[in-house]
């Protein structure tokens, strides 16, 4: 009974372990939104106080009519509104932010309630985590609308971020397509946070700027951008800034290398999965999907050497006196589950009485005889039931366990 309870006994901790982005990233969110209400803020707290001294001083002085330092006041208070607006728009986006983590805190809560794998609400709970995965998969591959639409209809709008991969789509989209304008526009817009992943995105887009000017022949913009843009990062990347130097010598149908590879249409997707590894850095997300994380550690902790022996069951090897329920071993996941590595085992089990066959290969001697009489053997003689292989049960020989 103390060994059942302890199979089906629920640790939270561990379910946890891939929950990490559904609160990483609300907290990404506020942290960007409150950066963007104190620039503001700061913005204000600099200007407002210099047009007001300003108007004051030609006040004192008297060297402008009245309607010049009325115009100063309407400055002051149209930036003064100006501001409102934008902490308003702060605050309705920091409210919904925090609706989101409350959401997400209280699913994850849940699982400290239920009492066992085998309770009717993990079940219910293990649901809604399938349909976030699934959600979130569909966001990553493109598919916006049915990602909406799943979404909404299992009532997990605050469980999902719709917002944050649609924006990224579109940025992404606009890449592939041959412009960089939506693209550095996020990285304005973001230029604070992307100062721990080291500019990379925004040195590549200024780069493929450049490239492209070279490419229409604007040469005097080509280097005034070169200089205004490409220049500063010289320390970081000191090879990319030569070689976009010496573009200028080479026309874009040039077969000579690296300027052949610059003028080459695949930088677009190149720079378009350097966006989305930058963007999903940004905001604390996996780049692979957490469905494909999920079902891996899934494959990994079922897979054992036998699912991908050389000796199948039954059902694809005539010799094989086993058969296999194993879901490794089934066509659909045996392939998928390949590359993924074993899972680790603190404890082994062995069948009790093992022997050893002349092919290296071991059981537990009770049940090799149940199968070596199942298929009819003459007297003395065993079968592997893996591979088929028929021995004298005189070569078969007791294992000790050390």
């Amino acid at each position: 009974m103390a060994e059942e309870f302890t199979t089906t006994k629920l640790n939270p901790d561990s379910h946890l372990l891939l929950e990490q982005p559904l609160l990483r990233l609300p907290y990404e969110l506020s942290r960007k939104n409150f950066k963007a209400a104190q620039r503001a803020i700061e913005h204000e707290r600099k200007e407002i106080p210099a047009i007001l001294t300003s108007s004051f001083k030609t006040v004192d002085r008297n060297s402008s009519p009245v309607s010049d330092s009325l115009a100063s006041i309407d400055s002051v208070l149209s930036r003064l509104h100006g501001l409102k607006r934008k902490l308003e728009v702060a605050r309705e986006e920091e409210a919904k932010i925090q609706a989101q983590n409350r959401r997400r805190i209280e699913h994850l809560g849940e699982l400290y309630k239920i009492q066992g794998l085998t309770d009717v609400k993990y079940e219910e709970w293990s649901r809604v985590r399938l349909n976030r995965l699934l959600v979130d998969y569909l966001l990553r591959m493109g598919y916006v609308e049915s990602a909406k639409a799943l979404a909404k209809e299992k009532g997990i709008e605050e469980l999902v971020d719709v917002d944050v991969f649609v924006q990224a789509h579109r940025v992404e989209e606009s890449l592939r397509r041959g412009s960089t304008v939506e693209a550095l526009a996020w990285c304005r817009e973001h230029a604070v946070l992307m100062k721990k992943t080291g500019g990379a995105l925004d040195f590549e887009l200024r780069l493929q700027q450049y490239i492209e000017l070279r490419r229409v022949g604007r040469l005097v913009e080509a280097k005034v951008h070169a200089q205004r843009h490409l220049g500063p990062h010289m320390d970081a990347y000191p090879k990319e800034v030569y070689q976009a130097t010496g573009l200028m010598a080479y026309p874009p149908n040039t077969l000579a290398e690296p300027y052949r590879t610059m003028y080459s249409q695949a930088r677009w997707d190149k720079l378009a999965v350097l966006f989305v590894n930058t963007h999903h850095e940004l905001f604390s997300l996996p780049m692979q999907p957490l469905l494909h994380i999920a079902l891996s550690a899934g494959l990994s902790a079922l897979k054992t050497p036998s699912c991908h022996s050389v000796y199948a069951s039954s059902s694809s090897n005539a010799r094989s006196s086993t058969t296999t329920v194993c879901p490794i071993c089934s066509t659909e996941l045996n392939e998928l589950a390949r590359g993924v590595p074993y899972a680790h085992h603190s404890k082994s089990f062995v069948e009790n009485d093992p022997v050893v066959l002349p092919n290296g290969r071991i059981y537990g001697r009770e049940r090799l005889m149940q199968m070596t009489a199942k298929v009819g053997l003459e007297a003395g003689h065993v079968k592997d039931p893996t591979t088929g292989e028929v021995f004298e049960e005189s070569k078969v020989k007791k294992v000790f366990i050390s």
